[in-house]
Order: C-alpha cells, then sequence, then structure tokens
C-alpha cells in the first residue's frame, strides 16, 4: 500500500501547543472503517453554477473533519474547502472515504480531489498532485496521565504503540522499534486503546490528540516530549488534474482577503503561522 500520511503546527510550538489548542472548543469523535457515501445536505460551496468536483473527506479527524449526529459535515477542512469553493466558483460533492482509501480513489478518477488533513509527502507527490499547504502540523506522543518512563520517540522502544494506519504516525512508530504495533481506522480508536490501558503510547497529529484530549471524550491521556515532525497538509487532486489551479487560486484568495485566519480562529484559537507556497519535502 501507499505510504499515505497525515492523516490539523510549528516544531518551536512543542508543549506550547497544549496553550494554544486550550482556547479551543475540542470535541473529539470516533467510528469505524466508513463506506464511501455523500451527505445530503452537506455541500463544500455554495456558488452558483460552475463545476461540482466529487471531494473525498474521512471525517474521523476531530476538529479537521466531523460527522454531525444529523449527518451533516463539520470542522476546519470543511469550512476551509467551503470557503475555497465560493472564492473560486465551482461546488463540491463530499464523499465519505476510509483515509487509506482515498488516494486509491483518486488514483481511480472516482474522485476528483481531496481535503482529509493529508501530509504533503515526496513519495505521495510520485502519485497525486498536491495544493499549496493549507496547515502546519506535526506529530505527538500521547500516554496515560500516570506515565512517567515514555518521554521521547526513542522510549517507545520495546512498548506497545497505538496508531491510525497509513499515517506518519505509523511510520514513525515503527521506526521506534516498539515491541507491538496496533493499528486502528480512526485516531479516536487508537487513543481510545491507551485511555483503556491496553497500549502504552499512540503517536499521531499534535492538534487531533490534543483537541481529543481536551474534549473530555478521552480521558486521562497526556502529550509528553516535543512534536516529532514539522508537516504540512495538502489538498490533492489526480496527476495533471485541472482542478488544482482552481483550489490554489481559492486558498490564495481566502488567505489574503483574511477569511482563511477567520476559520482558523474558530477552531484553534489565535493568529494562524505563515504557510508557505510549497512545502519542504
Amino acid at each position: 500500500m501507499l505510504r499515505v500520511t497525515r492523516s490539523r503546527l510549528l516544531r518551536q510550538l512543542t508543549l506550547g501547543l497544549l496553550s494554544l489548542c486550550c482556547v479551543a472548543v475540542f470535541a473529539a469523535c470516533g467510528s469505524s472503517t466508513p463506506t464511501a457515501s455523500t451527505s445530503a445536505g452537506s455541500p463544500a460551496g455554495s456558488s452558483a453554477g460552475g463545476e461540482t468536483l466529487k471531494v473525498a473527506i474521512d471525517p474521523t479527524f476531530a476538529p479537521f473533519q466531523i460527522k454531525a449526529a444529523s449527518g451533516s459535515y463539520e470542522g476546519f477542512d470543511i469550512d476551509l474547502f467551503n470557503a475555497i469553493s465560493e472564492a473560486a466558483g465551482f461546488k463540491a460533492e463530499l464523499q465519505q472515504l476510509p483515509f487509506d482509501g482515498i488516494i486509491p480513489a483518486l488514483q481511480a478518477g472516482t474522485v476528483d480531489a481531496t481535503i482529509s488533513t493529508m501530509t504533503i509527502t515526496a513519495e505521495r507527490a510520485k502519485t497525486v498532485d498536491f495544493s499549496h499547504p493549507y496547515f502546519k502540523a506535526g506529530l505527538a506522543i500521547a500516554v496515560q496521565d500516570s506515565n512517567t518512563d515514555i518521554t521521547s520517540l526513542a522510549s517507545l522502544k520495546g512498548k506497545k504503540v497505538a496508531v491510525q494506519i497509513g499515517t506518519t504516525g505509523a511510520e514513525k512508530a515503527k521506526a521506534a522499534d516498539p515491541a507491538a504495533l496496533r493499528t486502528f481506522d480512526n485516531a479516536p480508536l487508537a487513543l481510545q486503546e491507551l485511555a483503556n490501558g491496553n497500549v502504552d503510547a499512540v503517536v499521531n497529529d499534535a492538534p487531533v490528540t490534543l483537541y481529543a484530549i481536551k474534549s473530555g471524550n478521552i480521558k486521562g491521556l497526556k502529550v509528553v516530549g516535543q512534536l516529532l515532525t514539522e508537516e504540512y497538509y495538502g489538498m490533492a487532486t489526480p496527476k495533471g488534474s485541472p482542478n488544482l489551479e482552481k483550489i490554489n487560486s481559492g486558498l490564495a484568495t481566502i488567505i489574503s482577503n483574511g477569511k482563511y485566519a477567520e476559520i482558523y480562529k474558530k477552531w484553534f484559537g489565535g493568529k494562524p503561522p505563515t504557510l508557505p507556497d510549497k512545502a519542504p519535502v
């Protein structure tokens, strides 16, 4: 399978990221592996006229993508793509897919694009085209509150670690030579496994992990050490797709007119970091 990584921040924020995320209203969600579906009433754009793009999402990654009880989708990514599609003059039809099925769907042409907290990597860029970065993030280690043994990636050696399948967290944790690496369909399930005491740690995207902890839905966990990586999320399209230019244009517009900062503040609080035109990979 492709190395599908995320899978929502600056390395220098490290533990300071905790205080940043405290100002947000946190809520985590979990689900079993979803099947492809389209949620009625959840368009990602309301522009009159224009082309309609099929956009893949995996709404198991709060606060970026969440499926509400009503069946509609919400979160940072959803608000962002609403604004992008409106600015660029196209419509979007959201389609729910498991995260590790999104790139294959792009390659097969069954979807036109994705916004799914997908980390931009050189390996993935061989098979899809990425937009300009839309979010800066990084990986963090979560443990139970009482754990004092695990403080860094090196201390995961010989431990039981849970991760979301196909993510950068999974790759990073594997490199630490754990005694067992347990994979789950989404991050909330991995974090719940940790809360239940069945594993020693979870390696996952820092914003998502902190969001889950602060929500109170998954109790008794903490983030330790410094961020393991600095990563950028990008929207992706099939190779050579003309839709990439539309997406980049819409993203540039909402960054310049302040809409991006407004959406960022809504979900994370504070001022967003400056995003580069291209992710360092």
